[in-house]
């Protein structure tokens, strides 16, 4: 008795889900420089990997082009949003106001609910920094801060936050990459510690606390990105300091 071949299984994922892994995907391979930037993103091979058609990968791209992770122009191919020395010097500008802003409104808004959603990222942050986890330990980061912007509820601050967070993730990679040395394991346990007592001042909705230790969380990265940038002997300019 002749069998049938056995048939491949039904793909029962609807183009919404696919659609929605894809642009998670997307943005994790832009901050942990699998895309490095200035890499094209191939529209079509995106449509083949993830199994969707052209309009909604494109409806996506102007989506993930308007949050700041790729660059669209016409009659050219998207690509991974550049660093260069004006970006990277709006960047260090920017950040200590973005995140005192979003933190000092999270402080003000936030919810039970929310809490606990910001506990379990910092477990998730605690865990890839036990493990020696970079990739990870960046990611986790990145959602912490991410979900202190939800957690604000302004609109206008908000895409700001997350352009912020896209440099700072690619920034941060970049230097733990590197193995780690004993000062800096010190400096990652440091700035998990500051995080707890971020959410812990978030929950008693003590906005000037936050603001405080926000400001300091924001000064141990800056230390750490700087000193990477900026090879011992060069001089630092005044508004990167």
């Amino acid at each position: 008795m002749k069998t049938s071949p056995a048939e491949p299984p039904i793909d029962t994922t609807v183009p919404g889900d696919r659609k929605a892994v894809l642009a998670e995907t997307l943005r994790r391979r832009i901050v942990s420089l699998e895309l490095p930037p200035g890499a094209v993103v191939d529209e079509l091979a995106l449509c083949d990997e993830f199994g969707l058609s052209r309009p909604p990968v494109r409806e996506l791209m102007r989506q993930m082009a308007a949050e700041g992770y790729i660059e669209l122009e016409a009659n050219r191919a998207a690509r991974v949003s550049s660093m260069n020395y004006q970006s990277l010097r709006s960047f260090f500008l920017a950040a200590p106001l973005i995140y005192v802003a979003t933190t000092q409104l999270a402080a003000a808004n936030a919810t039970p609910a929310d809490i606990a959603k910001l506990r379990e990222i910092q477990k998730r942050f605690r865990q890839a920094i036990e493990e020696h986890d970079v990739e990870n330990r960046v990611f986790h980061n990145d959602q912490f801060h991410l979900e202190i912007g939800r957690m604000a509820h302004n609109e206008y601050l908000m895409p700001s936050l997350r352009r912020l967070l896209i440099d700072h993730a690619r920034l941060g990679k970049t230097f733990y990459r590197y193995p780690a040395t004993d000062n800096m394991q010190h400096e990652m346990n440091q700035a998990a510690n500051q995080h707890d007592e971020i959410i812990d001042a978030i929950e008693r909705r003590d906005t000037e606390r936050a603001a405080d230790l926000v400001k300091a969380h924001w000064e141990l990265s800056r230390r750490h990105m700087t000193d990477y940038a900026i090879p011992e002997g060069l001089e630092v300019p005044l508004s990167l300091a």
